[in-house]
């Protein structure tokens, strides 16, 4: 993989965490060049060239969650698998899970001395019913402790850029306050970063580590945003981790 094509944090020792760019992959323009989304047109045969990429990337085999918008935690305890699901949590060492994105929010999620971590897809949608404490809940029933835990965000679309009507809003508001914002417009906007960020905080996770790459405005991430705006598609990141 070329430089700059997986943007890594570092989540504690023998965790690879990282999320990846558009960049070191086979994939023609408009899913240039790392696609890894199997949903958007893309040939398959492509993505699942992408994926291997990736996957040699983290070292270990990786499972792909569908990304539904909703709050199901699929556990990865074993052979690799893909599903329908907005977290993932590994629970094997060598064993590792990707979620995919193109403006919303991955959350990468470990306990190193507990040896469990979890990729998260957080979505307004998902943020707001609550796939984060979800993910949460799932780790600490195997063991893990919130105050053990170190967290990362992911690139995004950021608040200043993410504008939404004032109704949708003020709904998201009353379920989680700190997603309210006003984008660089002066125009009502939600800040799902914040939001993700409030989540942990109040769960005791102390350890918060956010890229602040904006995916509205930063061309080396997939935007559905932006390719809506100039009427075409595009294609999928992931935030990826593993236990190696």
């Amino acid at each position: 993989m070329p430089d700059g094509a997986v943007i890594e944090v570092d989540l504690g020792p023998g965790v690879r965490a990282g999320f990846t760019s558009r960049l070191g992959g086979v994939s023609p323009a408009p899913w240039d060049t790392l696609n890894l989304g199997m949903a958007v047109d893309d040939d398959p045969a492509r993505v699942a060239q992408n994926r291997a990429r990736v996957q040699q990337w983290a070292g270990v085999p990786l499972s792909w969650g569908q990304q539904v918008h909703g709050t199901a935690v699929r556990l990865v305890d074993g052979e690799p698998r893909t599903g329908d699901c907005d977290a993932l949590a590994v629970l094997t060492r060598g064993r590792g899970a990707a979620v995919l994105v193109a403006d919303c929010v991955p959350v990468l999620l470990a306990d190193p001395e507990a040896e469990l971590v979890a990729a998260v897809h957080a979505g307004r949608r998902g943020l707001l019913a609550g796939v984060l404490q979800a993910a949460l809940a799932t780790l600490t029933a195997h063991g893990a402790r919130t105050t053990h835990m170190r967290a990362a965000i992911g690139p995004c679309i950021r608040g200043s850029h993410y504008e939404v009507p004032a109704t949708m809003r003020d709904e998201a508001a009353a379920i989680l306050p700190a997603t309210a914002c006003t984008t660089v417009d002066g125009t009502p906007g939600l800040d799902l970063p914040a939001g993700a960020r409030a989540v942990l905080t109040e769960a005791g996770v102390r350890q918060i580590l956010d890229t602040e790459l904006d995916t509205a405005v930063d061309p080396r991430f997939f935007s559905h945003r932006r390719a809506q705006r100039a009427g075409t598609t595009t294609g999928r990141s992931a935030g990826v981790i593993a236990l190696v």
